[in-house]
């Protein structure tokens, strides 16, 4: 008897918004899993895939193009849409030569900052006319959401001419006093150094760089924050200072002296977010906050990045955090337990000090 793929998806679709998960795995040889407040579980009621329901999914889930690049390259990111409105960011990849595809729910309504139990600072941070701000931390840490409320807020607040490019498009805004266009690499764009250089040309106020994964685009971002632009990014780093680390020494050396003195100038601020287990069920974010000042500014320019820290932790006043601090936090408010904040922690001993 054949499978209505389609029904099927909308069976699993349907469970994840009933069971409020974050995730879908659907991986060759094994039951399909959904992630519940950062747990794996498998769908034991649900058959084990083969290789041709996988595959019958892929297509279910990817528009042609997007099934041919998966076919030619062995993965590909995309987005989907099913017909209640529910969105998902996927990817579809092979291991062990196997094809697995995982599912990253995306919430049609973008919450604020208080939903999200964020520090309220972040959003003096969508009030600047120009800069650059990231948001980083692993992959699935809500850096993409957190991003998503503070742009929203620009669009409820200014009439700007905000430009999004995206690998997918996650989160879709409803424009309300911002015009907003959101580009997709693949579908839109065939870049983000392309989308970023062309965004130039398009009277633009704020751009939402999705992720910064070369050279070239770094140094495109950074330009345009100092050159009269607001731009939000993100990168898979730990924390702010392996994040200036990181994009310092993507460039060739003799180039190194130069893109410091532009970080200096134009950086707003560098916000490192862990989503973690909370008590009573769901996740919370424990956070780090750098905030450029005149004294992270020096640090920068003069290539002392190991001292950022230091700064982070004596900058409270000003509205800092350092990870450590929000993880004590945390458990002191009963959201978190001691073994999860230390699990969590970057610095432990550090972190004993304040427990």
């Amino acid at each position: 008897m054949s499978v209505d793929y389609k029904k099927e998806l909308n069976a699993l679709v349907d469970l994840i918004l009933q069971e409020q998960a974050s995730d879908l795995h659907l991986s060759v040889g094994a039951h399909p899993l959904i992630r519940v407040s950062g747990t794996l579980i498998p769908l034991v009621k649900k058959p084990i895939l083969t290789e041709a329901d996988a595959n019958s999914f892929a297509k279910v889930l990817m528009r042609e193009d997007q099934y041919a690049r998966f076919i030619q390259f062995n993965e590909v990111d995309f987005s989907y849409e099913n017909t209640s409105g529910v969105r998902f960011r996927g990817n579809a990849f092979h291991q062990r030569g196997k094809m697995a595809i995982a599912l990253r729910l995306i919430p049609n309504v973008i919450r604020d900052y208080k939903e999200l139990n964020l520090p309220p600072i972040l959003e003096s941070f969508t009030q600047r006319s120009q800069g650059f701000f990231l948001c980083v931390g692993p992959v699935g840490q809500g850096k993409s959401t957190t991003l998503a409320a503070m742009v929203n807020t620009i669009n409820r607040t200014r009439a700007e001419h905000i430009v999004t490019i995206e690998d997918p498009i996650e989160y879709v805004y409803q424009e309300e006093k911002s015009l907003i266009d959101q580009r997709e690499i693949g579908l839109d764009s065939k870049d983000f150094q392309t989308a970023l250089n062309a965004a130039f040309r398009q009277d633009v106020d704020v751009i939402l760089v999705g992720e910064m994964r070369n050279t070239e685009t770094i140094g495109a971002a950074v330009t345009a924050a100092e050159t009269g632009h607001l731009v939000y990014s993100t990168l898979h780093t730990n924390d702010a200072a392996q994040t200036i680390n990181r994009i310092v020494d993507s460039f060739p050396g003799d180039q190194q002296a130069q893109i410091r003195v532009q970080l200096a100038s134009s950086l707003i601020a560098i916000f490192s977010q862990r989503l973690i287990p909370h008590i009573a069920g769901g996740l919370v974010p424990a956070y780090e906050l750098l905030i450029n000042n005149t004294a992270v500014s020096n640090l920068i320019r003069e290539n002392r990045i190991h001292e950022i820290p230091s700064v982070i932790e004596t900058g409270l006043e000003q509205g800092m955090i350092d990870m450590n601090r929000s993880l004590a936090r945390l458990v002191q408010n009963g959201d978190i337990t001691v073994e999860n904040a230390f699990t969590y922690a970057v610095n432990p001993k550090g972190l004993e000090r304040l427990i």
